[in-house]
């Protein structure tokens, strides 16, 4: 199909966002100037090739590529239903762009399909909008450090936890974790060895938490876990050891040596009255009996 010469082949020339038509073979008949800017690709280079011949090579977040597998403009030449993705095309210069394309259906005066265009636009902005939300919602709620949750996450992860055993009678646990001797590592080894203390522990309570599970860095050396779904204290007294152990096998090499840390833990499964305030004091004192008791140990309450 062309519309070269005609008042609507300038018109959609001069059309912000992309567009371009394909026959039933998905063979390009049409490519206005803006497919020129998003794309690189000239319409001389484009013109009758096939999608096929993945020019754009659409793909998704994960890597799928759309022109061999998924394809919208397939889809809607086989059963001329509209539809609207997010996709990522591939540029002249190599690089993606992120764009929101849509395909209709081209219909002759039968009805029968006789191609489909596609509109698609520069959905950057969106995207940058998107990281950086994604950015900002980091900085609000991870740890800079250590990774893993900061103080205000945790507060607010309690604060649901609370809702639903108040709803739904699920139980959930608490450890309150306390670095053992990190005044230590900062006075032998300096502070950047104890950052990379702190780092290291955030990522091996991290990792190797149930997915439920939520860790934060409550303060210093300190990190709180809530263990979602602990149905008794045996599940929680299991998780904290375990906790405990990783730590105590965690190393970073230091000058032929090894450093390491070990942690007091005060473990608990909420109580009936409990909030908040509570079961964090109750965790918190517990903590403390670990450390006065000689350290490097769970104490479950």
């Amino acid at each position: 199909m062309s519309l070269d010469g005609t008042f609507y082949a300038r018109l959609i020339d001069n059309l912000y966002d992309g567009v371009y038509f394909v026959d039933t073979n998905r063979v390009i008949t049409y490519w206005n100037r803006s497919c020129e800017r998003i794309t690189g690709y000239s319409a001389e280079q484009v013109l009758g090739r096939s999608c096929q011949d993945n020019v754009l090579n659409h793909c998704t977040e994960v890597g799928d590529e759309l022109c061999k597998n998924g394809c919208p403009l397939t889809a809607t030449l086989g059963d001329g239903g509209a539809r609207e993705a997010n996709v990522f095309l591939h540029h002249a210069d190599g690089h993606r762009v992120p764009v929101r394309v849509r395909v209709s259906p081209m219909q002759d005066e039968n009805g029968v399909i006789i191609g489909a265009v596609e509109t698609f636009s520069d959905n950057v902005e969106f995207f940058n909008a998107r990281h950086k939300i994604q950015a900002l919602e980091e900085t609000v709620t991870i740890d800079p450090l250590t990774r893993v949750g900061n103080r205000l996450l945790g507060e607010t992860r309690l604060k649901t936890a609370f809702v639903e055993y108040q709803s739904t009678a699920t139980n959930f646990g608490l450890a309150f974790i306390d670095l053992d001797n990190f005044k230590h590592i900062n006075d032998t080894y300096g502070h950047e060895m104890g950052d990379r203390i702190l780092h290291m522990a955030g990522n091996t309570l991290r990792i190797n938490l149930r997915q439920t599970d939520v860790v934060s860095r409550w303060g210093g050396e300190e990190f709180l876990v809530i263990l979602n779904d602990a149905r008794d204290e045996t599940v929680v007294h299991t998780l904290a050891e375990k906790l405990r152990n990783l730590l105590e096998r965690s190393h970073i090499p230091h000058n032929e040596i090894e450093v390491g840390v070990t942690a007091s833990i005060g473990a608990t499964l909420v109580q009936p009255g409990d909030n908040p305030e509570t079961i964090v004091a109750r965790a918190d004192a517990l903590m403390y009996t670990s450390k006065t008791s000689g350290k490097n140990r769970v104490t479950l309450g």
